[in-house]
């Protein structure tokens, strides 16, 4: 798997022939999954590697100047499309300039230098300057094969990044993993905290969360922890400890069942699968931990 930064400076051509989607692919949700699956279908018929073409920072953020929460930042984006069978990964490093290239300069100056067999979009992708790009103009401006990929539907509409965030955001994280296709994941290393978890017998991992992250809403899930390749059953809450010790800043911390060692400093990958409850401030800690019994419960209930 390679790597390759695109900006206006390089000219280079990438050197191995490639089949390439294009997106932004905020999430690599089941629509997304079909770009995927075009692409390594059409490297597979031209004989060449599979490729996807994406941009860092968000385009959105670039352009407005304010903050963009993602389901995936860009790191998840890369590992996600590696599983999915993709071979090289192009980042665009989107800046104003880059914005302000013409359709046919986008094409010429990026594209051009991808080595392209084939492109793969979406219905509604768009390029060059104010988005004035489209799905057609690409079959104008490239003398190669350009596959458009429909939206892809369920029951309630059309699956998109934005309605999995809105999802996300309201606590419902099972239909969210649905419409991804794979669990809502956080990703994040093990720091200390005030282990007053451990004083009741239900220690945690203190997850350090990026602000790249869109959260879920506040509360305690169901779901899994990964670490050091291994995954275990976990009681997740995300939240303001307000028992114990009130912080204005969302902790994620995770309990992981039948789980006993140390693994401060570890990578873990936190996996949201079922909404429980709200957080609660208990006036003792016996209330707490009583509580704690009864989600524990829950969550071996949700997972077998």
């Amino acid at each position: 798997m390679r790597i390759e930064w695109l900006d206006l400076e390089k000219e280079h051509m990438f050197p191995i022939p490639t089949v390439v989607c294009i997106g932004y692919f905020d999430g690599i949700h089941r629509g997304h999954q079909k770009l995927i699956e075009k692409t390594n279908e059409l490297a597979e018929k031209y004989g060449c590697e599979s490729a996807m073409i994406t941009f860092d920072p968000d385009p959105k953020e670039a352009l407005s100047g304010n903050k963009a929460y993602h389901i995936t930042p860009l790191n998840q984006r890369i590992n996600l499309a590696v599983q999915f069978g993709i071979r090289n990964i192009f980042i665009i490093r989107f800046t104003q300039e880059m914005a302000s290239l013409s359709p046919a300069d986008f094409t010429n100056k990026i594209l051009g230098r991808c080595n392209i067999r084939a492109l793969v979009c979406g219905y509604d992708f768009r390029f060059g300057v104010r988005g004035s790009g489209d799905a057609d103009m690409l079959k104008e401006l490239l003398s190669v094969e350009v596959a458009v990929v429909p939206p892809v539907m369920d029951e309630k509409g059309r699956i998109s990044s934005t309605r999995i965030i809105k999802l996300i955001n309201d606590g419902e994280v099972e239909e969210a993993d649905r419409l991804l296709g794979y669990p809502f994941e956080i990703v994040g290393f093990v720091k200390h905290g005030r282990a007053k978890g451990r004083t009741i017998g239900f220690p945690t991992a203190n997850v350090a969360v990026t602000d790249d992250y869109i959260l879920p809403l506040p509360g305690v899930y169901a779901g899994y922890a990964i670490c050091d390749g291994v995954r275990y059953k976990a009681m997740i809450n995300l939240g303001h400890n307000p028992t114990f010790n009130y912080t204005s800043r969302l902790s994620l911390e995770v309990h992981l069942l039948d789980f006993d060692g140390d693994i401060y400093g570890y990578r873990l990958r936190v996996q949201f699968m079922k909404y429980i409850r709200e957080e609660i401030a208990f006036k003792v800690a016996d209330n707490l931990k009583m509580q704690l019994e009864r989600d524990v419960r829950t969550v071996r209930e949700l997972l077998k």
